[in-house]
């Protein structure tokens, strides 16, 4: 019989689901936990830089949420509950912020770094390598920019979780804490928001 050995663990290891590196580091596991943070870190990243328009701002909620998950993680009842839950520690921290800003309108500061940030092109249109068709690509992302900054917080909120990090309507009603059908009707206006401002670019 031929013996697999160390190489064998390997494959193993590499074939462990997000439950099993979950589990692991509830155990006090510090090398699973360090693998759902690259797993998790960039995607907390994009969605607090796009809820806050401000870097340090963003990686203060990013290195907030994993602490608090890494303190919370032995509660964690169900292992398969871990990206809405980091999820939801990154959103309400942003939206904690959000509510303590000033009551004045929003400015968008850094365009050029946040688009450097985000993934609008692979959204809204091919990569290319022309001048002009990259001009319009930027115009294309300042405008979605600015939109998404005068929708309110929850809202917008909303629109990033499922638009752009593909979560679920049950895991983002949990972390507004409001009902499916709730979120359903927050996304349906940013939706109707988005789509009336970006007209002009289709």
């Amino acid at each position: 019989m031929e013996d697999r050995g160390a190489g064998f663990e390997s494959e193993l290891e590499l074939e462990l689901d997000e439950g099993s590196i979950v589990a692991r580091a509830q155990d006090g596991d510090l090398a699973a936990f360090e693998q759902l943070v690259i797993a998790y870190q960039d995607r907390l990243f994009r969605l607090a830089y796009r809820m806050l328009n401000d870097r340090g701002e963003a990686e203060d909620v990013v290195q907030d949420a994993l602490t608090a998950a890494w303190r919370g993680l032995p509660m964690l009842q169900d292992v398969r509950a871990f990206g809405g839950w980091a999820y939801r520690l990154a959103t309400n921290r942003c939206l904690d912020l959000l509510r303590k800003r000033s009551a004045h309108p929003e400015t968008i500061t850094d365009l050029e770094d946040l688009r450097s940030a985000t993934e609008f092109r692979a959204t809204y249109g091919p990569g290319g390598s022309d001048p002009a068709y990259e001009a319009e690509t930027a115009a294309r992302q300042d405008s979605l920019t600015t939109l998404l900054n005068t929708l309110p917080p929850e809202q917008r909120a909303c629109w990033l979780l499922r638009e752009m990090h593909g979560r679920s309507y049950a895991e983002i009603g949990a972390t507004l804490k409001i009902s499916q059908s709730a979120v359903r009707g927050r996304l349906a206006r940013a939706r109707h928001e988005i789509a009336e401002g970006m007209s002009e670019w289709r």
